[in-house]
């Protein structure tokens, strides 16, 4: 028996839930069920045997702000990752060109400045002189997401 009556979520799959309390006491036809935040916390064989069976290392995965990303399970697209495992985060390399006085990208461009002047002195590799301003500055916050709504990240664990 799988405890699917009433549409009710399989033993330890992580979902997302709209409030703070868990569907158990919220509806009565789930009053037998235990529900648990996906919040890294450990747990028994013994309290939760099915659960186990799915999470071996008796602990629960932390998705407290969090993203799930599917397994690439041979596609090729991430193929270094297991089932599980957790990743930080990373940007795609990507460069900053610099334009020239005549308006063409260049990689021959030497620049220099100091703290209290924003003027830079470049010289290119055929000793042509440009002078221009370069702003190399933080834009946005401190880490990279895409638009998101916050959810609870829950499990059933019985």
């Amino acid at each position: 028996n799988l405890g699917l009556g009433e549409g009710a979520p399989l033993i330890g799959s992580p979902f997302a839930w709209p409030h703070s309390k868990m569907p158990n006491e919220l509806f009565a036809s789930m009053a037998g069920m235990v529900f648990v935040k996906a919040n890294g916390a450990s747990f028994t064989s013994t309290t939760y045997p099915k659960l186990a069976v799915l999470y071996p290392g008796l602990k629960l995965p932390d998705l407290r702000g969090e993203f799930i990303r599917g397994w690439d399970d041979g596609r090729g697209i991430d193929s270094s990752r297991s089932l599980l495992s957790s990743q930080d985060d990373m940007f795609k390399s990507h460069n900053h060109r610099f334009i020239n006085e005549y308006g063409t990208p260049t990689d021959k461009i030497i620049a220099y400045t100091d703290e209290n002047n924003e003027n830079a002195e470049a010289n290119n590799v055929n000793g042509l002189r440009a002078w221009t301003y370069i702003f190399m500055e933080n834009t946005g916050g401190n880490e990279t997401r895409p638009r998101n709504i916050a959810f609870n990240y829950i499990l059933r664990a019985a």
